[in-house]
């Protein structure tokens, strides 16, 4: 069987027998990635804790019929800081639910892991209160469904108002075609600031009052997208 390394952002664990898990990553070469960590369960497990939920690690497999072995494991960053914070480690829960979601094993996109090694760092970094959002939309674009923002996704006008948010019609509608979700003036603002590449500033910006609409709407186009529910932002409102 080949044997090969790879980096990667753990998503999630699923207990396995009596002392091995199933990790699911995503990584930068192969894309989502299953593979077994054989006795990690155990209390004198070499993996001890490197194979947790968000963590970044190197990984050294190899290839199995249906699920690959993970051999060694090593940590490269943890993210204490958003472990330690029940805000920051709710908005990490959304987001790598919401990747463990959207990518499917077999595709090979290191954009993603870099998306999402790029946003556990800025939540390392300090609170930010839009990142979520930010986040779901730009894996929208990213992901082939770029919402239409610019002009009524109806009827193809630029010149009229924008004034709701329609997932069957992909984008913002003007007011002679609107249905769907209304839209505020300064969510619409961050929204096509975040999609038109000003996504730094956006982010190291005060939180904004249209945050939580922003959000909604975002969820709301992302379980559109993957036509179920999300569990992780119910967590967020929690928070």
């Amino acid at each position: 069987m080949a044997v090969y390394s790879e980096r990667g952002v753990v998503l999630r664990t699923l207990k396995l027998g009596e002392a091995d898990r199933i990790i699911t990553l995503v990584t930068e070469r192969r894309g989502k990635v299953r593979a077994v960590a054989k006795g990690v369960r155990r209390t004198k497990s070499r993996f001890g804790g490197r194979l947790e939920p968000m963590s970044h690690v190197a990984l050294l497999c190899y290839e199995g019929r249906n699920l690959d072995t993970i051999t060694q494991a090593e940590t490269l960053e943890q993210f204490r800081p958003v472990r330690e914070d029940l805000g920051r480690w709710a908005r990490a829960s959304c987001i790598l639910e919401v990747v463990d979601a959207v990518v499917q094993e077999g595709e090979d996109d290191c954009r993603l892991y870099q998306m999402l090694l790029g946003a556990l760092r800025t939540l390392a970094g300090g609170e930010v209160p839009l990142l979520v959002p930010a986040f779901f939309w730009k894996l929208l674009a990213q992901q082939g469904f770029h919402p239409v923002v610019d002009r009524c996704a109806a009827c193809g006008t630029a010149d009229h108002e924008l004034v709701a948010f329609d997932d069957d019609e992909g984008g913002m509608l003007c007011r002679a075609c609107r249905r769907g979700t209304r839209v505020s003036t300064e969510a619409l603002t961050l929204l096509q600031r975040i999609l038109g590449g000003d996504l730094v500033g956006v982010l190291a910006e005060a939180p904004s009052s249209a945050g939580p609409e922003l959000e909604h709407l975002a969820t709301r186009a992302l379980e559109h997208h993957l036509e179920r529910r999300l569990r992780a932002p119910g967590v967020l409102d929690r928070a």
